[in-house]
């Protein structure tokens, strides 16, 4: 299939790509699949998924992969771009019989080497404990399937726990489970322990504790995908119905929500320092969510299909400051940004002192990635100008675009900084050409409530910026979303058990009425990022986006594990 224009070129698969920090090269002798290395025939079968844990092994050579194709499940040593992988002997290989694994978790604090806690998610809704190194299968729960009928979209080990883990379903409902417990021979019965908008929590009813300890009941539609923040705190989650649902996880409490362009969220990740949650879905779009001030603060648009995967990327994404530091941005503070909560901590009050208005500059860079059904892997900056908005350009170490470097489409005449022609195409029109290496699409509509501001400027083009940066009204946005707050509350909800999504809806959530307001802003409301790059990488569809220190694991449906070095890293 020949793209439009673009020939054999356009439709070429990628085997390098060069940013800023320089050239990123696939390593095709560090390619994993099934030991046969034939293409995976992956019509109506679930997506392929990767796993990593590290067993801290004396020899240096500690990272393990998991991985799901069709029927099978593998376990392999893995090689990373130090040495070509060896697919003859996988450590462990499982094959399937009427289900197939939909999912899977290593448990990090658990794992050494010579035993590692996997957990594996099926699509007829059962949640395997496995020890790979053992060759063990310790325990399956959910196995009558008495507690949800549905596949599992999403296991995780809850973060800094040996023993709980959390697993959604296509049900909409999410279950909390311990290891240490049994499931029971009944259908549990559920006692309501909490109950807020369009969300419930059951605790389980029973004499003796058993599983699920509690159930969530989450929106409409299925349950896509979830994240922790990276202090394990809060919990996101992202359902079919197009909505992100942000979670205080001990006290179940709903932090914060955001909708959809349009279409389900597929996929969910957070910022290293748990400031940002990046989200992607059925809109094309990849989505920039602020946790503190609860609203999209960008979209980004690159893709031409359903987004499956985002993430960010924790060994690219800096932080600087410009008196003395604790924290230099380097690989292992990174690390420990990524698994510790002081560290987390401490980079978040350095980037709030950034908000404030203190004189000492502290400029921030956010790497994030997204792959998507169009086989593209996009790699994008948020940067100061997408960031702090507020902040005198002067500050911000950001260069501009110029404006009409994009035709402008059918139905616009030119733009011009303070004009209200769209620059931004919605869905529906033709898509102007992406900027050459460019990452935010300055954006010239100002938003109808005569807020004083122009427009965006990007990020890494050269130049200096001669616009002033946007402010969004929030005082009146504030009011905008206690209004909407009362349009769709979530009604009765039964304390019956049923497999069915157990909530009685007194009024819909009308996508009319979601848009241009702060849970779901109108494009022109916003600033619209560029990819980095954006370049075919796969023959078929991608589900895995995974950065490593040294380099960067994406999958396709094929049943193929990609390695791109990192540069210097071959």
């Amino acid at each position: 299939m020949a793209a439009e224009g673009g020939g054999k070129e356009m439709n070429e698969i990628k085997t390098q790509f060069t940013t800023r920090e320089g050239l990123y090269k696939l390593l095709s002798h560090s390619e994993y699949s099934r030991p046969n290395r034939v293409p995976f025939n992956s019509q109506g079968s679930n997506p392929v998924r990767v796993s990593f844990v590290n067993v801290n092994d004396q020899s240096g050579n500690g990272d393990r992969l998991c991985f799901n194709v069709g029927r099978e499940l593998y376990f392999y040593i893995y090689k990373g771009v130090r040495k070509a992988a060896d697919l003859s002997k996988p450590i462990d290989k499982r094959i399937y019989k009427g289900t197939q694994p939909t999912c899977h978790d290593f448990n990090h604090l658990t794992a050494t080497a010579e035993s590692v806690s996997l957990l594996v998610g099926f699509s007829a809704g059962q949640v395997q404990l496995i020890d790979p190194i053992k060759k063990e299968t310790s325990k399956l729960f959910n196995e009558e399937r008495l507690i949800d009928k549905s596949r599992v979209t999403c296991v995780k080990w809850v973060p800094g726990s040996e023993s709980l883990f959390l697993v959604a379903h296509s049900s909409g409902n999410m279950y909390l489970y311990n290891v240490e417990h049994t499931c029971g021979t009944t259908v549990p019965h559920y006692q309501l322990l909490k109950q807020g908008e369009s969300f419930a929590v059951h605790t389980c009813k029973s004499k003796s504790t058993r599983n699920p300890l509690l159930k969530w009941t989450v929106g409409e539609g299925a349950l896509n995908e979830f994240a922790f923040s990276p202090d394990g705190k809060f919990l996101a989650c992202v359902s079919q119905d197009g909505f992100l649902r942000v979670f205080n996880f001990d006290s179940v409490e709903l932090h914060g929500t955001m909708k959809s362009y349009f279409g389900g969220l597929l996929c969910v990740c957070w910022s290293p320092d748990g400031k940002y949650i990046v989200t992607g879905g059925e809109d094309d779009l990849v989505t920039v969510w602020s946790f503190v001030d609860c609203r999209v603060i960008a979209r980004g648009h690159g893709h031409k299909s359903w987004v499956s995967v985002v993430a960010f990327d924790p060994y690219t994404t800096s932080v600087e400051e410009s008196d003395p530091m604790e924290f230099s941005g380097s690989d292992e503070d990174f690390q420990d940004l990524h698994f510790g909560r002081d560290r987390a901590n401490s980079t978040q009050s350095r980037l709030s002192k950034r908000n404030s208005t203190d004189s000492r500059p502290v400029s921030v860079t956010y790497r994030f990635g997204s792959v998507g059904q169009d086989t593209q892997l996009c790699l994008w900056d948020l940067t100061e100008d997408i960031l702090f908005p507020h902040q005198p350009l002067s500050r911000a170490r950001t260069h501009t675009n110029v404006m009409n470097a994009t035709s402008p489409p059918a139905g616009s005449s030119g733009t011009n900084p303070g004009s209200n022609g769209n620059s931004i195409t919605t869905p529906g029109n033709s898509v102007p050409p992406p900027l050459p290496r460019s990452n935010s699409l300055p954006h010239s509509a100002v938003s109808n409530a005569g807020s004083k501001s122009s427009v965006m400027d990007g990020a890494i083009a050269s130049g200096v910026s001669k616009f002033a940066t946007l402010s969004l009204h929030d005082r009146k946005e504030r009011h905008h979303e206690k209004d909407h707050k009362r349009n769709h509350s979530m009604g009765h909800i039964s304390s019956k058990s049923s497999d069915k999504l157990n909530l009685v809806t007194k009024t819909k959530t009308d996508p009319a009425k979601t848009l241009g307001t702060p849970l779901c802003p109108r494009m022109e409301d916003v600033p619209l990022l560029e990819p980095l790059i954006c370049k075919k990488i796969a023959h078929e569809r991608l589900t895995v986006l995974i950065f490593l220190e040294d380099c960067i694991v994406t999958a396709c449906q094929e049943g193929f594990i990609c390695t791109w070095a990192r540069p210097g890293k071959v």
